[in-house]
Protein backbone atom coordinates (compact mmCIF):
# COMPACT_ATOMS: atom_id res chain seq x y z
CA UNK A 1 0.00 0.00 0.00
CA UNK A 2 0.99 3.56 -1.07
CA UNK A 3 2.95 5.25 2.67
CA UNK A 4 2.99 8.93 3.13
CA UNK A 5 6.56 10.51 2.35
CA UNK A 6 7.99 13.55 3.10
CA UNK A 7 11.71 14.64 2.22
CA UNK A 8 13.05 17.40 5.34
CA UNK A 9 16.53 19.55 5.42
CA UNK A 10 17.04 18.96 9.00
CA UNK A 11 19.61 21.21 11.33
CA UNK A 12 19.07 24.29 9.08
CA UNK A 13 15.84 27.44 8.44
CA UNK A 14 15.68 27.10 4.97
CA UNK A 15 15.56 24.78 1.82
CA UNK A 16 18.67 23.14 0.48
CA UNK A 17 20.98 23.52 2.92
CA UNK A 18 21.33 20.93 6.24
CA UNK A 19 21.05 17.47 5.96
CA UNK A 20 17.51 15.70 3.93
CA UNK A 21 16.33 12.99 5.09
CA UNK A 22 13.71 10.76 3.97
CA UNK A 23 10.79 9.66 6.53
CA UNK A 24 8.41 7.50 5.35
CA UNK A 25 5.35 6.49 7.72
CA UNK A 26 4.59 2.98 8.00
CA UNK A 27 2.02 0.48 9.49
CA UNK A 28 4.85 -1.81 10.58
CA UNK A 29 4.20 -4.68 8.75
CA UNK A 30 6.90 -3.59 6.64
CA UNK A 31 10.30 -5.97 6.27
CA UNK A 32 13.82 -4.80 6.97
CA UNK A 33 14.47 -5.88 3.05
CA UNK A 34 11.52 -3.27 2.02
CA UNK A 35 13.12 -0.76 3.89
CA UNK A 36 16.77 -1.17 2.57
CA UNK A 37 15.29 -1.01 -1.12
CA UNK A 38 13.20 1.90 -0.47
CA UNK A 39 16.85 4.04 1.05
CA UNK A 40 18.00 2.83 -1.77
CA UNK A 41 15.65 4.31 -3.88
CA UNK A 42 15.79 7.46 -2.12
CA UNK A 43 19.48 7.80 -2.25
CA UNK A 44 20.08 10.06 0.74
CA UNK A 45 22.09 9.60 3.67
CA UNK A 46 19.12 8.07 5.85
CA UNK A 47 16.10 6.72 5.22
CA UNK A 48 13.88 7.02 8.09
CA UNK A 49 11.05 4.76 8.96
CA UNK A 50 8.51 5.37 11.78
CA UNK A 51 5.34 3.75 12.73
CA UNK A 52 2.91 4.41 16.21
CA UNK A 53 3.02 2.04 19.04
CA UNK A 54 1.21 3.62 21.83
CA UNK A 55 0.23 7.38 22.96
CA UNK A 56 3.60 9.07 22.35
CA UNK A 57 5.91 6.63 21.75
CA UNK A 58 7.03 5.74 18.13
CA UNK A 59 9.31 2.95 16.37
CA UNK A 60 12.06 4.37 14.54
CA UNK A 61 14.97 3.22 11.78
CA UNK A 62 17.29 4.51 9.84
CA UNK A 63 18.73 3.50 6.52
CA UNK A 64 21.71 4.60 4.52
CA UNK A 65 21.54 3.07 0.78
CA UNK A 66 23.56 0.74 1.75
CA UNK A 67 22.90 -0.36 5.44
CA UNK A 68 20.75 0.11 8.61
CA UNK A 69 22.53 2.28 11.29
CA UNK A 70 22.14 2.30 15.12
CA UNK A 71 21.62 5.94 15.41
CA UNK A 72 20.90 8.70 13.25
CA UNK A 73 20.27 12.25 14.33
CA UNK A 74 19.36 14.23 11.70
CA UNK A 75 16.47 12.09 10.38
CA UNK A 76 15.13 11.39 13.82
CA UNK A 77 15.14 15.53 13.87
CA UNK A 78 13.17 15.54 10.35
CA UNK A 79 10.70 12.59 11.98
CA UNK A 80 9.68 14.47 14.92
CA UNK A 81 8.97 17.40 12.83
CA UNK A 82 6.57 15.43 10.18
CA UNK A 83 4.91 14.09 13.03
CA UNK A 84 4.07 17.51 14.52
CA UNK A 85 3.35 18.85 10.91
CA UNK A 86 1.06 15.63 10.81
CA UNK A 87 -0.69 16.63 13.99
CA UNK A 88 0.52 13.89 15.78
CA UNK A 89 1.38 13.77 19.76
CA UNK A 90 1.90 16.74 21.56
CA UNK A 91 5.34 18.69 22.55
CA UNK A 92 7.16 15.34 23.31
CA UNK A 93 7.70 11.99 21.41
CA UNK A 94 9.43 8.65 22.17
CA UNK A 95 11.31 6.77 19.81
CA UNK A 96 12.27 3.67 20.09
CA UNK A 97 15.30 2.15 18.45
CA UNK A 98 18.56 0.69 18.43
CA UNK A 99 20.19 2.81 20.41
CA UNK A 100 17.34 2.60 23.29
CA UNK A 101 14.60 5.29 24.09
CA UNK A 102 15.48 8.40 22.14
CA UNK A 103 13.15 11.64 23.15
CA UNK A 104 12.49 14.51 21.30
CA UNK A 105 10.49 17.76 22.66
CA UNK A 106 9.82 21.04 20.67
CA UNK A 107 9.59 24.88 21.84
CA UNK A 108 8.10 26.76 19.11
CA UNK A 109 10.41 25.40 16.15
CA UNK A 110 13.31 24.78 17.47
CA UNK A 111 13.24 20.70 18.18
CA UNK A 112 15.72 19.27 20.58
CA UNK A 113 16.76 15.73 20.92
CA UNK A 114 17.90 13.82 24.02
CA UNK A 115 20.43 11.60 22.44
CA UNK A 116 23.23 9.15 24.65
CA UNK A 117 26.37 10.87 24.76
CA UNK A 118 29.76 9.53 22.97
CA UNK A 119 33.00 9.98 24.67
CA UNK A 120 36.36 9.82 22.74
CA UNK A 121 38.96 7.55 23.45
CA UNK A 122 42.64 8.11 22.44
CA UNK A 123 43.78 5.52 19.55
CA UNK A 124 47.36 3.29 19.91
CA UNK A 125 50.05 5.25 18.30
CA UNK A 126 50.47 2.82 15.13
CA UNK A 127 46.90 3.66 14.36
CA UNK A 128 46.91 7.21 15.26
CA UNK A 129 49.72 6.99 12.62
CA UNK A 130 48.42 5.04 9.89
CA UNK A 131 45.03 7.24 9.93
CA UNK A 132 47.22 10.82 9.95
CA UNK A 133 49.21 9.19 7.01
CA UNK A 134 45.63 8.43 5.24
CA UNK A 135 44.81 12.26 6.09
CA UNK A 136 47.75 13.71 4.82
CA UNK A 137 47.49 16.39 7.24
CA UNK A 138 48.78 17.17 10.72
CA UNK A 139 46.38 16.17 13.78
CA UNK A 140 46.36 17.63 16.80
CA UNK A 141 44.78 14.51 18.34
CA UNK A 142 43.25 11.06 17.13
CA UNK A 143 40.89 9.11 18.79
CA UNK A 144 37.79 7.00 18.69
CA UNK A 145 33.40 7.02 20.16
CA UNK A 146 31.66 3.91 19.88
CA UNK A 147 31.57 4.22 15.80
CA UNK A 148 33.52 6.48 14.35
CA UNK A 149 37.18 8.17 14.06
CA UNK A 150 37.30 11.22 15.81
CA UNK A 151 40.60 13.64 14.38
CA UNK A 152 40.82 16.85 15.68
CA UNK A 153 42.99 19.50 13.46
CA UNK A 154 44.29 22.99 14.67
CA UNK A 155 42.45 24.91 12.09
CA UNK A 156 39.28 25.08 10.67
CA UNK A 157 40.77 25.26 7.20
CA UNK A 158 41.87 22.17 7.97
CA UNK A 159 38.77 21.20 8.01
CA UNK A 160 37.28 22.96 5.34
CA UNK A 161 39.94 22.00 2.99
CA UNK A 162 40.39 18.51 3.45
CA UNK A 163 40.48 16.10 0.97
CA UNK A 164 40.41 12.22 1.72
CA UNK A 165 40.89 9.49 -0.33
CA UNK A 166 37.48 8.22 0.25
CA UNK A 167 38.65 4.37 -1.13
CA UNK A 168 40.90 4.53 1.10
CA UNK A 169 38.69 5.69 4.32
CA UNK A 170 36.36 2.48 3.26
CA UNK A 171 39.06 0.11 4.56
CA UNK A 172 38.98 1.55 8.06
CA UNK A 173 37.71 -0.48 10.65
CA UNK A 174 34.96 2.28 11.58
CA UNK A 175 32.17 3.13 10.24
CA UNK A 176 32.90 7.07 9.58
CA UNK A 177 35.64 9.59 10.09
CA UNK A 178 34.92 12.82 11.89
CA UNK A 179 37.26 15.54 11.21
CA UNK A 180 37.20 18.90 13.66
CA UNK A 181 38.91 22.23 14.51
CA UNK A 182 37.89 25.13 17.02
CA UNK A 183 35.45 27.38 15.29
CA UNK A 184 36.62 30.22 13.27
CA UNK A 185 33.22 32.26 12.95
CA UNK A 186 31.46 34.19 16.37
CA UNK A 187 29.11 32.03 18.58
CA UNK A 188 30.63 28.84 16.63
CA UNK A 189 32.82 26.77 19.33
CA UNK A 190 33.85 23.86 16.59
CA UNK A 191 33.91 23.18 12.69
CA UNK A 192 33.50 19.30 11.65
CA UNK A 193 33.21 17.22 8.73
CA UNK A 194 31.72 13.55 8.46
CA UNK A 195 32.67 11.16 6.08
CA UNK A 196 31.30 7.22 6.06
CA UNK A 197 32.10 5.21 2.63
CA UNK A 198 31.53 2.15 4.39
CA UNK A 199 27.84 2.70 5.18
CA UNK A 200 27.17 4.14 1.43
CA UNK A 201 27.89 7.71 2.45
CA UNK A 202 30.83 9.77 0.80
CA UNK A 203 30.48 12.88 3.13
CA UNK A 204 27.05 13.93 4.56
CA UNK A 205 26.17 16.96 4.97
CA UNK A 206 24.86 17.66 8.34
CA UNK A 207 25.58 14.62 11.02
CA UNK A 208 23.49 14.63 14.50
CA UNK A 209 25.58 11.04 15.59
CA UNK A 210 28.46 12.76 15.20
CA UNK A 211 27.93 15.52 17.43
CA UNK A 212 27.39 13.14 20.47
CA UNK A 213 31.02 12.52 20.05
CA UNK A 214 32.02 16.44 19.31
CA UNK A 215 29.95 17.42 22.32
CA UNK A 216 31.95 15.44 24.97
CA UNK A 217 35.61 16.16 23.65
CA UNK A 218 34.59 19.60 22.96
CA UNK A 219 32.84 20.21 26.24
CA UNK A 220 35.68 18.44 27.95
CA UNK A 221 38.20 20.50 26.08
CA UNK A 222 36.35 23.78 27.00
CA UNK A 223 34.91 23.13 29.85
CA UNK A 224 31.47 24.17 29.02
CA UNK A 225 28.07 22.65 28.66
CA UNK A 226 26.38 24.03 26.07
CA UNK A 227 28.21 24.55 22.51
CA UNK A 228 27.41 25.50 18.96
CA UNK A 229 28.65 23.11 15.83
CA UNK A 230 29.08 24.27 12.17
CA UNK A 231 29.50 21.25 9.61
CA UNK A 232 31.35 22.42 7.26
CA UNK A 233 30.15 20.57 4.02
CA UNK A 234 28.67 22.19 0.91
CA UNK A 235 25.23 22.49 2.38
CA UNK A 236 26.66 23.37 5.74
CA UNK A 237 24.48 23.18 9.17
CA UNK A 238 24.15 24.17 12.87
CA UNK A 239 23.80 22.18 15.52
CA UNK A 240 23.59 23.26 19.06
CA UNK A 241 24.45 20.66 22.15
CA UNK A 242 24.03 20.60 25.64
CA UNK A 243 25.72 18.13 27.97
CA UNK A 244 23.28 16.25 30.52
CA UNK A 245 25.10 13.68 32.18
CA UNK A 246 25.02 10.24 30.02
CA UNK A 247 23.22 11.98 27.30
CA UNK A 248 24.26 14.92 24.87
CA UNK A 249 20.87 17.15 23.97
CA UNK A 250 21.50 18.24 19.98
CA UNK A 251 18.85 20.94 19.03
CA UNK A 252 17.69 22.91 15.60
CA UNK A 253 15.45 23.42 13.07
CA UNK A 254 13.85 21.43 10.30
CA UNK A 255 12.19 22.43 7.16
CA UNK A 256 9.96 19.97 4.82
CA UNK A 257 10.73 20.29 1.02
CA UNK A 258 8.73 17.58 -0.36
CA UNK A 259 5.33 15.30 0.60
CA UNK A 260 3.80 12.43 -1.54
CA UNK A 261 3.34 8.57 -1.24
CA UNK A 262 5.81 6.13 -2.01
CA UNK A 263 4.63 3.82 -4.11
CA UNK A 264 6.37 0.52 -4.19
Amino acid sequence: MPCPLYIVDAFTSGPFTGNPAAVCILTGRESPQWMQNVAAEMNLSETAFTWHLQTNEWVLRWFTPGCEVNLCGHATLATAHVLWQRGVGRDMIDFRTRSGLLSATRNEHVIRLELPADSPVELPPDMQASIAGLLGVQAEWIGRGGEDVLVVFKQADDVRQLQPDLALLKTLPFRGLIVTAPGDEDGVDCVSRFFAPAAGIPEDPVTGSAHCLLAVYWGQRLGRRTLRGYQASARTGIVDMELSGSRVILSGLAKTVLTGEFQG
